[in-house]
C-alpha cells in the first residue's frame, strides 16, 4: 500500500493535549506512542502515568500500578500551568485509578476549567492478548466513558461493553447505539478485528446518527499500539479545532500511514511509524 497524503492542517497556535495511560518499556503503545503521535500531529504533548508496563513486541511481563494520589497529582500539576484543550485517557488498570481520573477531571469541570475535549480509549486487552484491566476497573470505566466526547473502543472491547457478539456491520451498528446512548458521548468504533480488504470504523453520535469512514487494509503484523495512536491522534485533531468527524478522518489517515511505512522491528507484534510522514517529507527531499 503506498503512503496516504496527509498534511497538517494551519492551526493559529499549538495546542497542548494531555495523555492519561500507562507506560510502555518498549516504546510501541502507551504514554510514549501517545507523545510520538501527539507531536507528530502538531500539538505539545503532556502525560500522566497511571502505571508502568515491562513489555516489548512478544507480549506484557509486568504492569505496576501508580497510587491514585500520585497520578491525580500529575494531572492537577499539568492543569495549573499548561492546561490542555484535549485529554486522551489510555490504560487505567485498576479501579482506583480510574475513579480517581474520573473525579479529578469531573472536579476540573465543574470549576470551568476542564479540557474542552476528553477522548476515552478503553485498553482492556494489549494487540498481544494480555489483560490489562482488573475486573473492578471495567465497572469503574463506565463512569469514565459518560465524560468523554468521544470514546473508540475496538470490537472485543465493545463485546465486553456491550455484551454481545459483534460479527458484523449490523451487529456493530447496534453496539455502537448502545454504548452512544449510555455513555451519550460519540463512539468510534473500530472495525479492525474484522477479516477482508477493508478495515472500516463507525462513528455513532449521541442522537443516533452515523457515519462509516471506509478505508483499505494495510497488510502487515506490525500493529502494536495502533489504538493508542489513533485515540492521541483523534484528541490532536479535536485540540487543532477539527469538529469530531473530521477529526476521526485526520486520525484514520495518520495511523494507515504509519501502518503502512512498513516499520519492522521486534520479533512479535511491531510498532507503527509514528514519524513515517516526516520520513517521507525528508527521502523526497534527499532526491
Amino acid at each position: 500500500m503506498s503512503l496516504p497524503e496527509w498534511s497538517l492542517p494551519a492551526c493559529p497556535h499549538i495546542p497542548s493535549v494531555l495523555t492519561i495511560a500507562g507506560s510502555d518499556s518498549s516504546g510501541g503503545a502507551g504514554i510514549q506512542a501517545d507523545i510520538k503521535t501527539i507531536t507528530a500531529c502538531g500539538c505539545f504533548a503532556q502525560s500522566a502515568i497511571a502505571a508502568l508496563t515491562a513489555q516489548n513486541t512478544l507480549g506484557v511481563a509486568q504492569v505496576v500500578n501508580i497510587d491514585p494520589q500520585a497520578l491525580v497529582n500529575q494531572i492537577m500539576a499539568v492543569f495549573d500551568d499548561i492546561a490542555p484543550a484535549a485529554v486522551k485517557v489510555g490504560m487505567l488498570s485498576t479501579a482506583d485509578n480510574m475513579r480517581a481520573t474520573s473525579r479529578v477531571l469531573k472536579e476540573l469541570a465543574q470549576q470551568g476549567r476542564g479540557p474542552q475535549y476528553v477522548v476515552v480509549d478503553p485498553v482492556m486487552v494489549a494487540t498481544s492478548g494480555a489483560a490489562l484491566m482488573d475486573g473492578d476497573a471495567a465497572e469503574a470505566l463506565e463512569e469514565l466513558m459518560g465524560q468523554a466526547c468521544v470514546i473508540t473502543p475496538n470490537i472485543p472491547e465493545a463485546q465486553v461493553l456491550c455484551g454481545m457478539e459483534i460479527r458484523t456491520p449490523q451487529e456493530m451498528e447496534q453496539a455502537a447505539v448502545l454504548l452512544a446512548k449510555r455513555t451519550r458521548s460519540a463512539v468510534l468504533l473500530k472495525g479492525g478485528h474484522f477479516w477482508g480488504d477493508t478495515c472500516n470504523d463507525l462513528l455513532m453520535e449521541p442522537d443516533g446518527s452515523a457515519q462509516w469512514f471506509e478505508g483499505p487494509r494495510v497488510k502487515t503484523e506490525n500493529t502494536h499500539g495502533t489504538g493508542c495512536t489513533l485515540s492521541s491522534a483523534l484528541a490532536s485533531g479535536l485540540a487543532r479545532g477539527m469538529d469530531i468527524p473530521r477529526a476521526v478522518r485526520f486520525a484514520k489517515d495518520y495511523v494507515a500511514g504509519a501502518l503502512a511505512s512498513g516499520l519492522d522491528l521486534g520479533r512479535g507484534s511491531g510498532p507503527v511509524d509514528h514519524m513515517w510522514m516526516y520520513r517521507k517529507t525528508n527521502e523526497a527531499a534527499c532526491q
